[in-house]
C-alpha cells in the first residue's frame, strides 16, 4: 500500500521540553523555518518574514476569534461539570463535549454561575451527537440578559489539550485582527502577527485579504484509521467573499503568489473551490480532507506551525512538500530545538 496512505507514515518523536506552553513576546520574535523549492531550508525570525515575499503577493488571514468556550457548572446533584462548547446549532442550541459525558442523559440540566451574583445561566440535555460522543444543550437565558454577555463573563478561552501548564493571557490566543467571533480554538499560524510586522509588508506591496473558518473540534481529533483514506473530517465553517476572490484573481493575474497563513486559510480556500469548482465567494461548510496527491487550485505557499504526529493537518501539510521532505525537516527542527504547536514557532513553505 502506498506509505502516503497509512497513519504510522505520519509519526515522528517529539520532546516533552519542545511542546511550547507559553507564546513568546513580542509575537513576530518566534522562529521562522523557511523551506524553499528543492533549495533545503533557511532558519530565520518571524519578524523577518518580508524578506522572504514579493512585490504584489498575497497573503490570506482568518479573521475568526476564539469565543470563551470552557464553562464550568454543576448538575442538580451538585457534581461538577466540565462543558466545552463545539458549535452553535441554533439559537441557544449548542453541541458540547461534557465531561463526564457518560452521567447525562436526555433532560439533565447543568447551573453555570452563582445565584448570589446574579451571573446565572442553565442547560439541557436535549441530545446526543454519536460523530463526537457530545450532547446537545439548549440553554436557557434569564429575561433580560444575553447568552453571549453570560458567556464572556462565566466562560474561558479553551487553551489546546497539550497546553498544560501556561502563564499566556487570553489576548494571547487571539490573532491581532480576530473579528467574527465563533472558534473554538485559535488559527495559531497568525498568532505571530504584530502591527509593526503589517506595516512592513504594507510598504513592501504585500497585500493582505481574509476568509474566516471557525475552528472546531476537528483541530484536536486525531486521525483514529490505519487507512487514512477511510478517515472523516469534522464539518467546519468557512466564508470567503467577493472581495477576497477578487484580490486573489488581481493578484495572479500580475503573477503573484497567494500564501496561506495557517492550514485554515489553506481548507476555507480549497474547501470553496472544491465545493463549487471554481474560484467563487462561498459561505458553507466544508469537510474537505487534504492529504499527498491532492493537488491545490489555488494557494502558492504556506505559513503554519507544527503539527501533532498523525494528524490531519500534517497529511495536508505534507501534500504540499512531500510527506519525506516534511518528516525530514521536523526532525532538522527538533535538532534545532524550534518550538511546536499552539504557542510555538512556524514555518514558510514554498513548494
Amino acid at each position: 500500500m502506498n506509505p502516503d496512505l497509512l497513519l504510522s507514515s505520519y509519526d515522528y518523536v517529539l520532546p516533552d521540553g519542545l511542546i511550547a506552553q507559553n507564546p513568546v513576546t513580542p509575537r513576530d520574535s518566534s522562529r521562522l523555518l523557511v523551506v524553499k523549492p528543492c533549495k533545503g531550508v533557511e532558519h530565520s525570525v518571524f519578524c523577518n518574514l518580508p524578506d522572504f515575499l514579493l512585490p504584489h503577493d498575497l497573503l490570506v488571514l482568518n479573521d475568526t476569534r476564539v469565543i470563551p468556550a470552557r464553562l464550568y457548572g454543576k448538575k442538580s446533584t451538585g457534581a461538577m461539570v466540565e462543558v466545552l462548547l463545539v458549535e452553535e446549532k441554533s439559537s441557544g442550541c449548542w453541541l458540547a463535549l461534557v465531561k463526564p459525558g457518560k452521567r447525562f442523559s436526555l433532560g439533565a440540566k447543568i447551573l453555570f454561575g452563582n445565584e448570589a451574583t446574579g451571573t446565572m445561566l442553565s442547560a439541557t440535555v436535549v441530545d446526543t451527537d454519536e460523530a463526537t460522543g457530545g450532547r446537545i444543550l439548549q440553554f436557557d437565558v434569564p429575561e433580560g440578559a444575553s447568552f453571549w454577555g453570560l458567556l464572556d463573563v462565566l466562560g474561558s478561552l479553551p487553551f489546546p489539550p497539550y497546553v498544560t501548564d501556561s502563564q499566556a493571557q487570553p489576548q494571547q490566543y487571539q490573532t491581532i485582527y480576530a473579528r467574527k467571533e465563533g472558534a473554538i480554538a485559535a488559527p495559531t499560524a497568525g498568532l505571530h502577527f504584530t502591527e509593526n510586522l503589517f506595516d512592513q509588508l504594507k510598504k513592501q506591496q504585500i497585500a493582505i485579504a481574509t476568509i474566516t473558518l471557525h475552528v472546531g473540534i476537528g483541530t484536536f481529533r486525531p486521525v483514529e484509521v490505519d487507512d487514512i483514506l477511510t478517515h472523516q473530517m469534522h464539518q467546519e465553517w468557512i466564508e470567503v467573499d467577493q472581495k477576497t476572490i477578487d484580490l486573489i484573481q488581481q493578484t495572479k493575474a500580475k503573477g503573484g503568489r497567494i500564501i496561506a497563513v495557517g492550514t485554515t486559510v489553506v481548507r476555507a480556500l480549497e474547501g470553496a473551490f472544491s465545493q463549487q469548482k471554481n474560484l467563487s465567494p462561498y459561505r458553507g461548510k466544508t469537510d474537505l480532507f487534504i492529504y499527498p496527491g491532492y493537488e491545490f487550485k489555488v494557494i502558492d505557499g504556506l505559513i503554519t506551525n507544527f503539527h501533532l504526529p498523525k494528524s490531519s493537518l500534517l497529511m495536508l501539510v505534507s501534500a504540499l512538500t512531500s510527506r519525506e521532505r516534511l518528516l525530514r525537516i521536523y526532525k532538522e527542527a527538533i535538532r534545532e530545538k524550534y518550538r511546536f504547536y499552539s504557542f510555538g514557532d512556524a514555518m514558510f513553505i514554498l513548494p
